[in-house]
């Protein structure tokens, strides 16, 4: 029995477990609850683990990763006032790993777990709204940096939404919170995408990653796939609480007293853009406050819109370029370059839209969105640029490799990519027409715009 604990306190330290107090008891117990939670027999853990945890709350973090397990079972198989103990006792296990492993336990994480706990049992645990939104705003406050779960994020914003439909939060507040957690998760996701274009440009050099650079990529994949679902989900949230009918008479009651807060200015002008509030004298007005307060990339491009707007469109794209030029952060220099590249494409200027999109992809690999904009200009195209119906079918070969792309390096649009792949192939010169032409293998050279080639299939 020595022996045997002998070598698992070996083991415990070469896996970086911490011990505070060297009790042969401890061990002892912490290694048969440890093999039960392996086994997923958390009944039979639940003794040995309360020991262990009583009396050496130091001893291990497996005190807390098992724990966690054991408590989550128990919870799930009791109903009354037994779930609420344990769920109450989950709580607790968490502060305690706080306590003992603050290292290891990052308080916005937690805290914004104990909260998603607490809303996923609300009933059991007895919580109003109010009570669980100054739950999750309180950890937001408390860590931002690390309350980065997708899930509790959209959770946070969803309960302001109940409260504001309630008449508990006034509009600002709503405002202002959507503000914050969009912010939050472009941060998230600025921070992933960086991450992600070092592995993914790795292997467009031709390297293979390693089986680790291959679970990273994974994750990094997994976590931009969620932020993308929520982002989606809480613009639905808002919804219609954000319209012109809403956003106008707001903005105007509190301009006077803003005018020169370039934050405040930022997220209005924002505001009224994406929810398409343009056309009403306010934007153009938050829009000169906002460029004197704090000139920048970002002013420069919403002073671009309004040109456009009033049909100065050369003058406009002048200011996009001023824009684009002033940027220098990779990742949002790459969000503006899809944003006018949209524009222009909207305004049916193909070719220097495409070069925005070309930059927004070399900024920020791992977005495969200008891909699919690229294709749909091609296809858009086809019967211009090409000097024979044959050769303006080719085209679409070309809008079907651009979206094809799209999936390769972006998973969240493997959807989209593969649609849009099988619309432009069908559209497609078919097999009878290759063989009727006798020229597989032929390159056809593309003209107009895009000024490209293609080889037949």
């Amino acid at each position: 029995m020595k022996a045997k604990i002998t070598l698992l306190l070996v083991l415990f330290i070469g896996l970086n477990f911490g011990f505070a107090q060297q009790d042969e008891e401890c061990m002892t117990k912490l290694s048969i609850f440890h093999e039960y939670v392996k086994a997923k027999n958390f009944d039979a853990a639940y003794e040995p683990w309360m020991a262990v945890r009583n009396k050496c709350p130091k001893f291990s973090l497996a005190i807390y990763s098992d724990g966690e397990k054991i408590l989550e079972h128990k919870a799930e198989n009791a109903s009354g006032a037994d779930k609420e103990a344990y769920l109450n006792d989950l709580l607790k296990l968490w502060q305690e790993r706080g306590e003992h492993f603050a290292s290891k336990t990052p308080k916005g994480e937690y805290a914004a777990q104990s909260c998603q706990l607490l809303y996923n049992n609300k009933e059991t645990m007895h919580k109003s709204t109010q009570e669980l939104y100054d739950c999750f705003d309180a950890a937001y406050k408390l860590d931002r940096d690390t309350f980065t779960n997708p899930k509790s994020l959209y959770t946070y914003f969803s309960l302001m939404v109940d409260l504001y439909d309630a008449g508990k939060k006034p509009a600002a507040d709503l405002f202002n919170k959507y503000d914050d957690i969009v912010e939050k998760i472009e941060d998230e996701v600025k921070n992933y995408s960086l991450k992600l274009n070092k592995l993914i440009e790795k292997e467009e050099a031709g390297t293979a990653l390693t089986s680790k650079e291959g679970k990273y990529k994974k994750y990094y994949e997994s976590y931009l796939k969620a932020y993308d679902q929520i982002s989606d989900g809480i613009d639905q949230k808002l919804g219609e609480r954000a319209n012109c009918e809403n956003l106008i008479p707001l903005y105007n009651k509190d301009f006077d007293a803003n005018q020169t807060n370039s934050v405040w200015l930022k997220r209005a002008v924002s505001k009224m853009y994406y929810k398409e509030c343009t056309d009403d004298p306010l934007y153009e007005k938050l829009v000169k406050a906002y460029d004197e307060a704090d000139p920048s990339a970002d002013t420069k491009y919403f002073v671009g819109t309004i040109l456009l707007k009033n049909g100065k469109e050369n003058e406009a794209i002048g200011y996009f370029k001023e824009s684009f030029d002033l940027e220098s952060d990779s990742f949002k220099k790459s969000k503006l370059a899809n944003r006018i590249g949209l524009i222009l494409k909207k305004k049916g200027r193909y070719g220097q839209a495409r070069g925005y999109f070309r930059d927004a992809l070399k900024l920020n690999p791992s977005n495969g969105r200008p891909y699919l904009a690229i294709a749909a200009m091609y296809a858009s195209s086809a019967n211009d640029c090409g000097d024979t119906t044959f050769n303006k079918r080719a085209v679409y070969w070309l809008a079907a490799d651009e979206a094809r792309k799209a999936a390769r390096v972006d998973p969240t649009l493997s959807k989209a990519s593969a649609q849009s792949v099988a619309n432009y192939e069908a559209k497609a010169p078919s097999k009878a027409d290759i063989f009727n032409c006798a020229c597989s293998g032929q390159v056809i050279k593309i003209g107009c715009w895009i000024g490209s080639s293609v080889t037949v299939p």
